[in-house]
C-alpha cells in the first residue's frame, strides 16, 4: 500500500498548475517571423520567376510585340532542333569533366592537409582560397593563353616530346577540356575546405588509435576519413552537379570570337549560352523559356539522381 504526500506536509510551498496550453500569440508567431524574410525573398527572386518562365515558355513572346498563344509548341520544337541537343552533349561532358577531377582532388588534397604537421598552416588552407576569389574575366584570360595553339604554354611541353600542336579552342574534345580545367582550378580550393573543415571535427584520438591497431593512411582513409565526410560529400556532389550544368561564363569568354556560340561548330556552347542566343540575341522569348524549364527539368533530374546515388554509398568494409 503506497501513501502520496503532498508538498504543504514537508514544508515545500505548494506547485503551480502548468499552463502549456495557454500562449500568447507573440510566443506563437515569433519563430514563423524570424523565418519569413527568407521565404519572401525566394518567393520574389526564385518562385515568381521561374513560375513566369513556365508561363512564357508557352507563348510565342516577343518583348516588343504580341504575345501569341501556342501551348507545347516550343517545347515540341525544341526536341527536334539540334542545337539544343549539341548543348546539352556539351553541358554534361564538361559538368563531368569539371566536376568529377574537382571532387576527387579536393577529398585527397583535404586529407593529406589534416594530417600534415605544417609551419603556418593556416596560411597555406587559406591560400586556396584564391582560385575562388580570382576573377572569372582574368582566369579565362591567363587560361586562353596557356592552351593558345600557337604560343600556349601547354603545347610548348607537348612539343618538347614530339606531340602535334593541338587547337584546343577549335576542337570539341579540346575545348571542353580547356574549359574544364579552369572549373576545377576555380573551385577546388573552396571544395578542399569544406572538406578539411569536416575533417577537423573528427578526434585525432581515433586516427592515432587507428594507428596503433595498425591501420595505414589508406585504411584510415576509407574507414575514418570518409564517413566522417560523407554528409558533405553529399552536398558538394548535389551543388556541383547544379553549379556544372549551369555553367555561363567560362564558355562564353574562351572564345572571343564567336561567344553565343562558343565557336563556328558550337563545340563549347552550353545550355545557358543557347538559351542567352536565342533570348538576348534572337529575342525569341518563348523559346528561350522553353530551354529554360528544359534545363531546371534537367538539373533537378541530375541533382536528384546524384543525391540518390551519393546517399547509398556505404563506407568500405574490411
Amino acid at each position: 500500500m503506497t501513501t502520496s504526500i503532498s508538498p504543504t506536509k514537508v514544508g515545500l510551498p505548494p506547485v503551480p498548475p502548468v499552463e502549456g496550453a495557454r500562449r500568447s500569440f507573440t510566443e506563437i508567431a515569433a519563430p514563423y517571423a524570424y523565418i519569413t524574410p527568407f521565404f519572401v525573398l525566394f518567393a520574389v527572386f526564385g518562385l515568381i520567376p521561374l513560375l513566369f518562365t513556365f508561363y512564357v515558355a508557352l507563348f510565342d513572346w516577343n518583348p516588343i510585340g504580341e504575345h501569341v498563344f501556342i501551348g507545347l509548341d516550343n517545347f515540341s520544337r525544341l526536341m527536334g532542333d539540334g542545337r539544343f541537343w549539341n548543348a546539352a552533349r556539351n553541358t554534361v561532358s564538361i559538368w563531368l569533366l569539371s566536376t568529377v577531377p574537382q571532387l576527387l582532388i579536393a577529398l585527397l588534397l583535404a586529407h593529406m592537409l589534416n594530417h600534415a604537421r605544417l609551419r603556418l598552416a593556416v596560411f597555406f588552407r587559406m591560400t586556396m582560397l584564391v582560385p575562388y576569389v580570382t576573377s572569372v574575366a582574368a582566369t579565362a584570360i591567363v587560361f586562353a593563353q596557356m592552351f593558345d595553339r600557337d604560343y600556349g604554354l601547354l603545347n610548348w611541353l607537348l612539343s618538347l616530346v614530339g606531340v602535334e600542336h593541338i587547337d584546343f579552342n577549335q576542337s570539341v574534345t579540346g575545348s571542353h577540356v580547356m574549359i574544364a580545367v579552369m572549373v576545377t582550378w576555380r573551385w577546388f580550393g573552396y571544395t578542399a575546405l569544406l572538406y578539411l573543415a569536416a575533417l577537423q571535427a573528427v578526434p585525432r584520438e581515433i586516427y592515432e588509435a587507428a594507428a596503433v591497431d595498425g591501420a595505414g593512411g589508406v585504411r584510415q582513409f576509407l574507414h575514418i576519413s570518409l564517413p566522417a565526410l560523407r554528409p558533405i560529400i553529399v552536398f558538394t556532389i548535389v551543388t556541383s552537379t547544379i553549379g556544372g550544368l549551369q555553367i555561363f561564363t567560362e564558355p562564353l569568354l574562351v572564345n572571343r570570337g564567336s561567344p553565343n556560340t562558343c565557336g563556328p561548330i558550337r563545340q563549347c556552347q552550353t545550355l545557358t549560352l543557347f538559351l542567352f542566343e536565342q533570348g538576348f540575341t534572337q529575342f525569341k522569348f518563348g523559346y528561350a523559356a522553353a530551354i529554360g524549364v528544359a534545363l531546371f527539368v534537367m538539373v533537378v533530374g541530375f541533382a536528384g539522381l546524384n543525391y540518390y546515388l551519393s546517399t547509398r554509398i556505404r563506407p568500405v568494409k574490411g
